[in-house]
């Protein structure tokens, strides 16, 4: 009875291998775009230029031209739960590779070294040697993923806050101000420009 679960388990195991040495090729490939992304917000604000302030600047402008004065307040406090929420979710997506990262690599490691095990027994020298190498580098990929990912996900929670708090301002003095305009000036091109090259 034992040998059977074990032999079941390992074809479960096996089978697992193409799926999970494709999520963690695919994860590699999220971290180069996530590190692209970042580097380009970086640049942005190396001059001191914040895509997401520079959208709700705008939004702001636009929320106070749409509508009457009288629940501005409800209306700014509502956008600026909307972009906090998307800052959020922007950081989720970092913090799920450094989460998942790890894992993955873990089992793309494990299932390789169980197939090398079994290829040792079996005498399949050549068989084993692949296999480790294919463990091996899938913990190398997938510990570089998440590692990359916390490095970024560090440096952006610092800009996250900074964001909400400047979001938090404006809000505060559009609303005092009642004209969001005045000593908001945020050209249309601009922020549509920024947001390209976000």
């Amino acid at each position: 009875m034992l040998e059977l679960l074990e032999a079941f388990l390992f074809q479960i195991a096996t089978a697992l291998l193409y799926p999970v040495m494709l999520a963690v090729s695919g994860l590699a490939i999220y971290v180069v775009l996530l590190t692209g992304i970042f580097m380009a917000d970086w640049l942005m604000r190396r001059r001191r230029e914040s895509p997401p302030l520079a959208r709700y600047r705008l939004a702001l402008i636009q929320e106070a031209a749409n509508g009457c004065a009288t629940d501005l307040d409800v209306r700014f406090e509502r956008l600026l739960q909307q972009y906090e929420l998307a800052e959020i979710k922007a950081l989720d997506r970092i913090r799920f590779v450094i989460k998942v990262g790890p894992s993955l690599g873990l089992m793309a490691t494990l299932i390789p070294m169980g197939i090398a095990l079994g290829a040792l027994a079996s005498g399949d020298i050549p068989k084993m040697a692949g296999s480790m190498v294919t463990a091996f580098t899938a913990t190398v990929v997938g510990l570089g993923a998440g590692t990359v990912a916390y490095l970024i996900a560090l440096i952006k929670e610092k800009w996250v806050r900074a964001d909400l708090l400047e979001m938090e301002y404006a809000s505060e003095m559009a609303l005092r101000s009642r004209a969001p305009y005045q000593g908001m000036h945020v050209n249309r091109g601009d922020v549509h420009e920024i947001h390209e090259a976000a």
